[in-house]
């Protein structure tokens, strides 16, 4: 009996020390720009490297044989990194997001099954598929505006769109 609750307490330490290690840790840059969401595990190295410094730190140690580390759950970058802005995928899926599940000629919100995409300028007067040219639709508007635009059918589009930006 003794044995085994030496076994289950080895145990427990291990599975917390396990979930310590790969704790979220937000990434700052020098400028206190958010820029990443890192493990802890990867934070420490950063810190022991001097190229971040702890901002804030989760409440849990990293003991070695000499020292206790405080595992940090924000970090800052000592020096300024540029970070190119992302763009998001072009997908339908994203499209309905940026769009938040709303026809954009008619501005009823349907669920993601009952909407389509709809091309602003028709594919067949030289539309592409790109993020200011892509909307969300409901079938209705659809088959109404059909290959024209909307102008020409009497319809209107509620926004503008452009490239969304991750953040």
């Amino acid at each position: 009996m003794e044995s085994h609750r030496a076994f289950r307490s080895h145990n427990d330490h291990s599975e917390r020390g396990y979930s310590a290690m790969h704790a979220p840790v937000l990434v700052l840059n020098a400028s206190y720009e958010p820029i990443n969401i890192c493990a802890a595990r990867r934070a420490i190295v950063l810190v022991l490297k001097g190229v971040a410094a702890t901002e804030e730190i989760n409440g849990h140690f990293l003991h070695s044989s000499r020292v206790a580390i405080r595992v940090p759950s924000v970090i800052r970058l000592l020096e300024y990194r540029r970070i190119p802005h992302q763009t998001r995928a072009l997908s339908r899926k994203n499209i309905l997001l940026r769009d938040r599940n709303t026809c954009q000629y008619c501005g009823v919100v349907l669920p993601a099954s009952e909407l389509t995409l709809d091309h602003v300028v028709p594919r067949s007067r030289g539309g592409l598929s790109t993020w200011e040219n892509l909307v969300a639709c409901c079938h209705e508007c659809n088959r109404r505006k059909g290959n024209a635009m909307a102008h020409e059918c009497g319809m209107r589009r509620a926004h503008s769109h452009c490239t969304p930006v991750v953040t």
